[in-house]
């Protein structure tokens, strides 16, 4: 399918000779419909779903395709069971009908097949490979290998046309798993926004977070605040801020996960139980 555009993320459709599988499902149910018609305008086979990673953008959508059997890392279903409920509260509340009422109407749905390391799911002549290569983006992000096709979906670990997005990411690991994804990538990378890229895109992106690790190091090691450090990051300020609270976190407190009721504090979700 084609790249989104603008918050929407790309979806994918891989086809094999017995089944297919769809990477993503968007944020509504309408819009894991809208993927799911276009699907059955490719293909009729049976399908099966892969979420990248538990943001609602990519898996809000699960519900549009059940009873499918939908796949994703472990900790992805722990991050959409445990905040789920207040990131739809409080995507829901930021955005304009028609989306807040589509998001408000959302029904949950982690995925129910679940994997550590890597998964490896036969389409019938054609063998994908589901791999968590480390915590960047998430602690939950998934890679989508199609070997055969040299293609990698990439989830949000790769971000085209914009900075990478730190709210729940865990810079010090970041570039480790960059690299490991650059070891992948023999050919097409899909984003989890923006275009197509290569893996040249992927190793600058990869250079891009190591320099941010290094400096978020030495400016807590130097007991330095965000508002004082920010610019030595080279990203935007408000991505940089980011990128140096969740490094502070990390260094202070791994893993920094908030209760739901602490979360939705930190986002003003009002009355949240």
């Amino acid at each position: 399918m084609s790249p989104g555009e603008g918050a929407y993320p790309n979806a994918g459709l891989i086809v094999g000779d017995a089944a297919c599988l769809v990477v993503d499902t968007r944020m509504t149910h309408p819009q894991g419909r809208e993927i799911a018609e276009a699907v059955r305008q490719v293909t009729a086979l049976p399908l099966t779903v892969v979420n990248t990673h538990g943001h609602f953008d990519h898996c809000f959508g699960n519900h549009a395709f059940l009873p499918a059997e939908i796949w994703g890392h472990e900790r992805c279903a722990e991050m959409l069971r445990r905040d789920g409920p207040v990131k739809r509260a409080y995507f829901a509340g930021r955005t304009e009908p028609p989306l807040s009422a589509e998001l408000a109407a959302v029904e949950i749905v982690p995925p129910g097949r679940t994997f550590a390391t890597e998964a490896v799911l036969d389409l019938g002549g054609r063998t994908v490979h589901l791999r968590h290569l480390g915590r960047g983006h998430t602690d939950n992000d998934v890679v989508v290998d199609v070997p055969d096709a040299a293609v990698l979906f990439a989830g949000d670990l790769v971000e085209e046309g914009y900075p990478p997005v730190f709210g729940d990411a865990f810079p010090l690991d970041w570039p480790s798993t960059m690299d490991a994804v650059a070891a992948l990538a023999t050919g097409a990378v899909v984003p989890g926004h923006g275009a197509v890229v290569d893996r040249a895109f992927v190793r600058e992106q990869g250079d891009t977070l190591a320099r941010t690790a290094e400096a978020a190091r030495a400016a807590y090691a130097a007991g330095r605040t965000v508002d004082d450090a920010w610019c030595d990051l080279p990203l935007p300020e408000d991505f940089a801020r980011q990128a140096l609270d969740r490094a502070y976190r990390q260094l202070r407190d791994d893993p920094p996960y908030d209760p739901p009721a602490v979360l939705a504090a930190r986002l003003g979700v009002p009355d949240f139980a």
